[in-house]
């Protein structure tokens, strides 16, 4: 009677197991083979997000069978999520359900204009670049400009994060606050001793930063320089501009490695060859230094530059005609003898 009972005992426990494994397993045990991410839409029904979730999952039944049990058929909040190798379905739905989605990182590069920006951007987003380009044109004309491309001053370059479900407010909402926090107090009175409006200090940051190539070093001494040709009424002469005007007409197809002297009647209002005076806008987004460098340019006599093929990224320094003349020459020389053109 005794060996009975205990056969009967062992059973039931053989049987507690298995029960109480196979459970486990379905709820806390691995189900995802390796790292990835899974995009769920808004809008999706219990069955789509089964399908976007089944290449990701070992064991789809056991997910569905999990998902249902914890009601992600009637809860679940759409966005873009990280699968971790070994994660549980358990996790996975709590994950989901509970929209802890993984953030997206952004570059933002000096894009000649906004809508080329938002080309790139959107494809780390749920929407289409039209919808992105429709909403910040909306916002463009709710804050008192034409479109979008008026827009370019509030973006800095640098690497963000945005969740990829989001909208072009929330998008340009953060852009919009670091554009208020950067002009303090301090940097609003260096607009006020400049002279210059603020729209005029975008374009001067603009041309730095492209006559820079972006790095600091050299940021202060071309403000300078750029500032010193304005107030001489002398055209600026910034072939930055001239690559700019063309590719504003090519819609940014035609690359330009090297502005001859047919590029230089290009007509448009950002040819610093054609026109006198500031262009009416940045010919690129721009980071918050070459802003910096034009707020506190170098006060120096320089009008004319050059890049040094010696160094290259740098430039040669000059308020002498001839000096310069000799330093052109030297680089259109490199320029040939390297066949750039």
């Amino acid at each position: 009677m005794k060996k009975a009972t205990l056969i009967i005992i062992l059973v039931l426990l053989a049987v507690a197991g298995f029960f109480g494994f196979k459970f486990y397993k379905k709820y806390y045990g691995s189900n995802v083979p390796k790292d990835d991410y899974v995009l769920i839409p808004h809008g999706s029904k219990f069955n789509q997000i089964l399908d976007s979730i089944a290449p990701f999952v070992q064991n789809k039944s056991s997910f569905e069978e999990v998902a249902k049990d914890k009601n992600l058929d009637q809860h679940f909040k759409p966005g873009r999520y990280y699968f971790q190798k070994g994660a549980s379905n358990t996790s996975l739905v709590n994950m989901i359900k509970a929209g802890n989605q993984t953030a997206n990182s952004f570059r933002i590069g000096d894009f000649g204009d906004v809508y080329q920006m938002i080309g790139k951007v959107s494809r780390k987003t749920e929407l289409d670049s039209l919808r992105f380009v429709n909403d910040l044109d909306k916002i463009a004309v709710e804050k008192g400009y034409k479109n979008a491309e008026d827009l370019k001053k509030y973006f800095f370059i640098d690497t963000y994060n945005f969740f990829w479900t989001v909208t072009p407010q929330e998008f340009f909402s953060k852009f919009d606050d670091q554009y208020q926090k950067f002009w303090n107090e301090e940097r609003k009175n260096k607009e006020k001793q400049s002279g210059l409006t603020r729209d005029e200090i975008y374009a001067l940051a603009s041309i730095v930063y492209k006559e820079s190539g972006g790095k600091p070093d050299e940021m202060k001494t071309i403000a300078g320089l750029y500032i010193n040709r304005y107030k001489k009424g002398m055209k600026l002469q910034s072939d930055p501009t001239v690559i700019y005007a063309i590719n504003k007409q090519t819609n940014f197809k035609e690359p330009i490695k090297r502005v001859f002297f047919k590029h230089l009647s290009t007509p448009s209002p950002y040819n610093t060859y054609a026109n006198k005076g500031i262009p009416p806008g940045p010919i690129c987004v721009v980071d918050k230094n070459s802003v910096d460098a034009v707020l506190n340019a170098e006060n120096n006599n320089y009008i004319f530059m050059c890049a040094d093929p010696s160094r290259l990224g740098y430039h040669k320094f000059t308020d002498n005609a001839e000096e310069h003349a000799i330093n052109a020459k030297a680089y259109q020389d490199w320029l040939n003898s390297k066949n750039i053109k």
